[in-house]
C-alpha cells in the first residue's frame, strides 16, 4: 500500500466517496492531500476531483443527508460537510483562456488532462477510492528527490497564472530540498515584473504561507537575489531573517510569519506602513509590526540583551507581544550565537513574566485631593515614571508612599 492510501482510513472520506458514488461518475482525492501524505506530512485539508457536474454533486450530497454548499460553483467547486468537516469537490476542468490572473474554464472528464493543467508535478497526483495512485506528470520521481518542478513548460505554466512564481518559492520552502529546478527559477525571474499585476491580497496569502516554512530564510534570500523581493516588498534583509529563524529554532519555537516578516523587512514604523499597503495586511498584523518596530528602537545595535529592569519596562510600556518581538529582532541584529544563554534567558523571562500593572488610578489621586483636570494627568504621569524608576513595586506601603509624595508635589 502506498503512503497516500492511509488518507482513505478517514471515515468521513469514506462517507463522502459513498455519497458521490450515487452520481455514477469517478471521484478521486487530488492535490495537496496526496502530496503531503506521500511526504509524510499531515494534510491540512482533503480536496476531491470528480467527472460529475456540480449540480449532480450537490444532489448526491442531499440524497445522502449531507450539507452541500455551492462555494465556487461557477468554477465547478462545491463544498460538502461531513461530520462537521468541509471537503471541496471540484468538477474536472480544462482551461479555455488565461491572462496570468484569471482563467476561463470548461468542465472536462479526463483526469490526465486535469492533472496536466496544474502547476507542479508533486501537486498533480490523484488517489482513487480503492487506493490506486495516479501520476501523469512524473510527480513521484520529483517527490522522491523533493524537487519542485513545473508541469511541462515552466514559462507556459507561469503565464497562465503569475501567482505560480510565488508558489514555486513557497513549495521549495516547505517541501523542497537542495537547489531550485533551473528552468523554474529562470522563468520565475523572467516573469518577476508581472507579479505587480496580482492582487495584493493574493500576494499576502502566499507570503504568509511561505514565511513560517522550514526553508523560508534560505528561500527568501534566493528571492531577494532574484529581484523578486524588490517587486513584492521593496526591500529585504535576508541575514536578519536567517538569524531570527535560528533563534526560533534554538528556543523550540515554530516559525512565526509576522515576526519573520518584521525581521526580513521592518526597521521602523514607516516600514510597517509600507508593508500594510503592499500586502494589504490586517489591522492587527500592521499594529504588531508597528509596535515591534517602536519597541525595537532603543535596542538597535546591542550585542547583549538588556537587563531585567529594561525588560520589565518593555513589558509594561509595550506589552508582552511587542516586547518579545522586539527582543527577537534585537537578537537578529546582534552577532550573538543562536544558543547564547543570555539572549535565551532574556527571551524566557519575557515569555514567562506577566506585564506589570500600574497599581494607581486617577481615582486614588482624586481621593487625596487632586482635582480632576490637567494637573491630575500630570501628576499621574509623573507618578508612573517614579513607579517605573522604583522597579515596579507592588508592596502597598511603598506604593502609598509614592502616591503621597506625588500629591505633595515632591520630585
Amino acid at each position: 500500500m502506498n503512503a497516500a492510501a492511509h488518507l482513505l482510513d478517514d471515515p468521513r472520506l469514506a462517507t463522502l466517496f459513498a455519497a458521490l458514488a450515487r452520481t455514477g461518475a469517478e471521484t478521486r482525492v487530488v492535490g495537496g492531500a496526496v502530496r503531503d501524505a506521500l511526504f509524510g506530512l499531515p494534510p491540512h485539508e482533503i480536496d476531491l476531483a470528480t467527472t460529475a457536474l456540480p449540480e449532480a454533486v450537490l444532489a448526491a450530497a442531499r440524497a445522502a443527508g449531507l450539507k452541500g454548499v455551492p462555494t465556487g460553483i461557477e468554477h465547478g467547486t462545491v463544498t460538502i460537510v461531513v461530520a462537521g468537516t468541509p471537503f471541496e469537490v471540484t468538477t474536472l476542468r480544462e482551461d479555455v483562456e488565461t491572462d496570468g490572473r484569471y482563467a476561463v474554464v470548461r468542465f472536462g472528464g479526463d483526469f490526465e488532462q486535469d492533472a496536466k493543467r496544474r502547476d507542479f508535478t508533486v501537486n498533480a497526483l490523484s488517489l482513487t477510492p480503492d487506493g490506486q495512485l495516479h501520476d501523469y506528470t512524473g510527480g513521484l520521481a520529483d517527490l522522491a528527490q523533493r524537487r519542485i518542478r513545473f508541469i511541462g513548460d515552466a514559462a507556459t505554466r507561469i503565464r497562465e497564472d503569475y501567482l505560480r512564481v510565488l508558489r514555486f518559492f513557497r513549495f521549495n520552502a516547505s517541501h523542497g530540498e537542495g537547489g531550485f529546478d533551473r528552468e523554474g527559477l529562470h522563468e520565475a525571474i523572467v516573469a518577476r515584473d508581472n507579479l505587480s499585476r496580482l492582487s495584493r491580497e493574493r500576494i499576502r496569502a502566499e507570503m504568509i504561507k511561505l514565511l513560517p516554512a522550514r526553508r523560508a530564510a534560505e528561500v527568501m534570500r534566493a528571492m531577494s537575489q532574484a529581484g523578486i523581493i524588490e517587486v513584492l516588498l521593496g526591500m529585504g534583509y535576508p541575514a536578519r531573517l536567517e538569524r531570527l529563524a535560528a533563534f526560533e529554532a534554538s528556543r523550540g519555537k515554530k516559525g512565526d510569519a509576522i515576526l519573520r516578516l518584521a525581521a526580513f523587512s521592518v526597521l521602523t514604523a514607516e516600514d510597517a506602513d509600507r508593508l500594510r499597503d503592499r500586502l494589504r495586511l490586517s489591522n492587527d498584523e500592521h499594529a504588531r509590526l508597528v509596535a515591534a518596530a517602536r519597541t525595537l528602537g532603543p535596542l538597535h545595535g546591542r550585542e547583549a540583551p538588556p537587563p531585567v529592569s529594561h525588560l520589565r519596562e518593555m513589558l509594561f510600556l509595550a506589552g508582552s507581544r511587542a516586547a518579545c518581538d522586539a527582543l527577537a529582532l534585537a537578537f537578529a541584529e546582534s552577532g550573538a550565537r543562536a544558543d547564547d544563554p543570555q539572549w535565551l534567558a532574556a527571551a524566557a523571562y519575557l515569555d514567562e513574566t506577566p506585564a506589570p500593572v500600574f497599581p494607581i488610578k486617577g481615582a486614588d489621586l482624586i481621593a487625596l485631593g487632586v482635582a480632576p483636570g490637567r494637573r491630575l494627568g500630570t501628576v499621574l504621569k509623573s507618578l508612573q515614571a517614579k513607579w517605573i524608576r522604583a522597579g515596579f513595586p507592588r508592596d502597598p506601603v511603598v506604593v502609598q508612599h509614592l502616591l503621597e509624595e506625588a500629591v505633595r508635589g515632591k520630585e
